[in-house]
């Protein structure tokens, strides 16, 4: 199986299930079948255990599997060096970043590499952090725009800014008009958070657990200004980065922001890519880019120097 062709396998493994993949790939069940068949006959074994209607990917299916899902990657990366040979000013930067960074983060640091080259295609995609992550180290992402950093190995970083984290409250909460305040001041109170896997539940659950607080946690949502809508409305309190915001954007006054005095409140903004993996020169020229941005942002913008690894 070469190119292509590998893409009906690697997606038989991750649904199970025989009709959700034929439908996603507009293909025929009985063909699908049959193309699964071959294969097994070819290799002598059974990839899958068949339980009713639906498959179950065997030990034998995952082991092939991951070479499967390895051989797509290198193949991918092999078509783009060899797109990238043919013309060097064109080419495609896949780019995946938080929901958080899409309204200010991310336009900007796009339009200023567009403008130096401008034949150069960019693809977005938001996510979770975890998510983004993944994308990065299975090869369905060249950079990722992530906080916190991962803890994951394999990826190089080059930090980008650091982001202080406040305390978002209701207008007339007891905390509003302090000058700072800390986490531990938040026992008993109902708190709005970002789901699991979200780089400020990672962060909120972190700072509490340092400051021995066990969050009451009232909402959770997978938007920041979600959780910051919660907030204005008077269903809780929240944890958030102080942003740049949007230009003409006028923070709401129905929230008022508390810096925190904790240790480590924080946000710590960054770039990742696969470490082990050569990178098309589309997506380096970028990262070059916004390497120089973030050397260049003004000291009063939450300065973070890079410190890029990898290649």
């Amino acid at each position: 199986m070469l190119g292509d062709d590998l893409t009906w396998f690697i997606t038989l493994a991750e649904l199970e299930h025989v009709g959700a993949t034929a439908d996603r790939l507009h293909l025929a069940q009985p063909t699908l079948s049959r193309m699964l068949a071959r294969l097994e006959r070819r290799l002598g074994v059974r990839l899958f255990d068949r339980i009713g209607k639906r498959l179950r990917l065997n030990e034998l299916g995952r082991a092939y599997y991951e070479h499967a899902r390895r051989a797509r990657i290198e193949l991918d990366a092999g078509a783009r060096a060899v797109a990238d040979l043919a013309d060097p000013a064109e080419g495609t930067v896949r780019l995946a970043f938080l929901h958080s960074f899409g309204s200010w983060l991310v336009p900007q640091l796009v339009g200023d590499f567009r403008r130096q080259a401008g034949r150069v295609t960019v693809s977005l995609h938001q996510d979770a952090a975890g998510t983004i992550t993944r994308m990065v180290l299975d090869g369905d992402a060249d950079l990722a725009v992530v906080s916190p950093r991962p803890a994951e190995p394999g990826l190089g970083w080059s930090g980008l800014l650091r982001q202080p984290l406040v305390l978002a409250v209701p207008a007339g909460h007891r905390l509003a008009g302090r000058r700072q305040t800390t986490l531990a001041d938040l026992a008993g109170e109902e708190v709005i958070a970002m789901r699991h896997g979200y780089g400020m539940r990672r962060l909120l659950d972190e700072l509490a657990a340092a400051a021995g607080l066990h969050p009451r946690i009232a909402f959770e949502s997978s938007d920041l200004v979600t959780v910051t809508g919660l907030v204005a409305a008077g269903l809780g309190v929240a944890l958030v980065p102080l942003e740049d915001p949007p230009p003409g954007a006028t923070p709401s006054p129905a929230v008022a922001r508390v810096p925190l005095a904790d240790p480590g409140a924080v946000r710590e903004v960054g770039l990742v890519w696969a470490a082990d993996r050569p990178m098309p020169e589309a997506a380096r020229r970028f990262r070059t880019a916004i390497q120089g941005w973030a050397a260049h942002r003004s000291p009063g913008a939450y300065f973070l120097s890079a410190v890029g690894t990898g290649r």
